[in-house]
């Protein structure tokens, strides 16, 4: 036990992609006194815990899932492919927290256990595992939209005695599936990823299919010098295109679908879906996450090339979404549909076959048992909101975050919570997050974080919070958003529909560039929505 209480100006939880940086501008643009703790053992974040086979960026990629800031690093680090795998991500990661100098300044296996707000001192207190103390002015969130580990809660699953790993835990040593009997639960991103490398290796993979995707072929390559060069020497405006394109560094078609025939339409998505990646949604026909028949149109042409890829029409039936395309996460892929034409591969539809119990070999569906020597939960995350409720930070009058979340995720412009002054988030319920490049998006929100703790400082304030009634209205600006595309008709973890009991709220912002504008204007209005307070003492 450690009595003594250090002090810092600002403490950062997390140190992936947006603890990093934060502590990069925190300390090294402002010059103050910065201590970040992470509960791994080293930088990555989402990306030092998922290493599961086949894991890689399922969104635009090399080089520009990185961050964008300095033309220096863009130069200096060789991306070699064009959908980056995770051992190169974590790689950059490492190379950019010694190429800052930032380890120094990490402490790692350290988990925050408490954190608490003193409204006499302004200051947050936080404990650790290792019952240490600090105590900062300000807490800056860097917990990751995608950390917290969904365990599935299925009768006798803890009566499975085989090896039994989660994606977004899975372990640092090598793990063989040679000779084996792996069951493989969700397609979500990392089932999709994985399972087509699973099937390489063992005896027999089980797919239990919780709900079928609209999955896009990634057309990962390598990615040529002669493209990586181009990026390079464009590098300032592919930057500004994706701060002002939603993240997207490339200019997009802007196509009116009535403007084509049915069959022009067909050809253009043909073409797209041989190009890869998220094009066909992203550059088929505007209007497809807002126009139902349109929607529908792109849904049944992903619909068609599943059923030619895979062989078996019974599968294929299985494989099906039913629900709006791109509702729920866009996901891209090697090679996973075809891997249901492989011997090995077998496909449980857990809409009709749902899993009645486990047994220590084996899992029990409604309609046959299926032996296995490995369980792979492939279950995802309770996203967004789930890793600062784990956290659980207590505000004023000792209200915590579980107690004021209990029914609503309320914030105001996804960085800050009312009753929680002094406290930051990076990518938190009301941000863009996932629908926007997230090293840019955390780049630009630590930009704006930094701006509130330089006003406060220099204006000799102790706290600034957010007020109720602009989380209100920051609720009703998200909604308004979301509820004019397609998104919330479905069941997606944007939605929290995949954890049992979680409020269904939507979770993010869909227009990042409107996002930030809104972040600077709410900055050169004077922070309206902020209420501010004299330094205590």
């Amino acid at each position: 036990m450690n009595d003594t209480t250090e002090q810092y100006d600002a403490i950062i939880i997390g140190a992936g992609f947006g603890g990093l940086y934060a502590l990069h501008h925190l300390r090294d643009n402002m010059g103050l006194n910065v201590r970040a703790f992470d509960g791994a053992g080293g930088v990555g974040g989402t990306w030092w815990y998922n290493r599961y086979p086949g894991a890689r960026v399922d969104a635009p990629s090399s080089p520009f899932y990185a961050y964008t800031f300095s033309q220096e690093l863009v130069d200096e680090w060789e991306w070699k492919e064009t959908q980056t795998p995770q051992a190169a991500v974590l790689a950059y990661l490492q190379h950019f927290a010694e190429r800052t100098d930032l380890l120094k300044d990490i402490q790692f296996e350290t988990w925050v256990s408490d954190a608490r707000y003193n409204e006499a001192s302004q200051r947050w207190t936080i404990s650790t595992d290792k019952g240490e103390h600090a105590s900062t002015q300000f807490l800056v969130c860097a917990v990751g939209a995608l950390f917290v580990a969904n365990m599935p809660d299925y009768p006798g699953i803890n009566d499975f005695t085989g090896e039994c790993y989660h994606t977004g835990r899975w372990p640092h040593e090598e793990v063989s599936f040679a000779g084996k009997r792996v069951g493989v639960i969700g397609t979500g991103s990392s089932g999709i990823q994985s399972i087509p490398e699973i099937a390489k290796q063992a005896e027999h993979v089980t797919v239990f299919q919780r709900t079928p995707q609209y999955s896009l072929p990634a057309r990962n390559r390598p990615l040529s010098k002669e493209e990586l060069k181009s990026y390079r020497e464009d590098w300032e405006n592919l930057r500004a295109s994706m701060r002002h394109r939603g993240g997207w560094p490339f200019s997009t078609q802007r196509r009116r679908a009535t403007d084509y025939t049915p069959e022009q339409r067909h050809a253009i998505y043909e073409e797209l879906w041989e190009q890869g990646g998220i094009h066909l949604s992203i550059n088929s026909f505007t209007g497809v996450l807002t126009d139902k028949a349109l929607n529908e149109e792109v849904g049944e042409f992903v619909r068609g090339k599943i059923r030619e890829i895979v062989q078996d029409p019974g599968t294929a039936a299985k494989l099906m979404p039913n629900y709006y395309f791109g509702t729920k996460r866009l996901i891209l892929d090697n090679g996973y549909f075809e891997t249901y034409n492989r011997d090995n591969v077998s496909l449980v539809d857990l809409r009709e076959d749902p899993i009645e119990a486990f047994t220590a070999s084996s899992i029990k569906a409604k309609h046959g048992e299926h032996p296995i020597d490995m369980l792979v939960l492939a279950t995802g995350f309770d996203a967004v909101s789930g890793s600062m409720l784990n956290l659980n930070p207590q505000g004023r009058d000792g209200v915590t975050l579980q107690q004021k979340w209990a029914d609503r995720f309320d914030n105001y412009l996804g960085t800050t919570i009312a009753g929680f002054p002094n406290l930051f988030m990076i990518h938190g319920p009301g941000a863009p997050g996932v629908f926007f490049t997230m090293p840019l998006g955390g780049e630009l929100t630590t930009a704006w974080i930094s701006e509130c703790i330089r006003h406060v400082r220099e204006a000799g304030l102790g706290a600034m919070e957010a007020q109720p009634e602009a989380e209100a209205s920051w609720d009703e600006e998200i909604n308004a958003i979301a509820n004019g595309t397609l998104y919330p008709l479905a069941d997606s973890w944007y939605m929290g529909a995949n954890i049992p009991g979680k409020p269904r709220q939507f979770l993010g912002h869909l227009r990042g560039s409107q996002y930030f504008d809104r972040l600077n204007e709410v900055a050169e209005q004077g922070y309206e929505g902020f209420k501010f307070e004299a330094a205590s003492g």
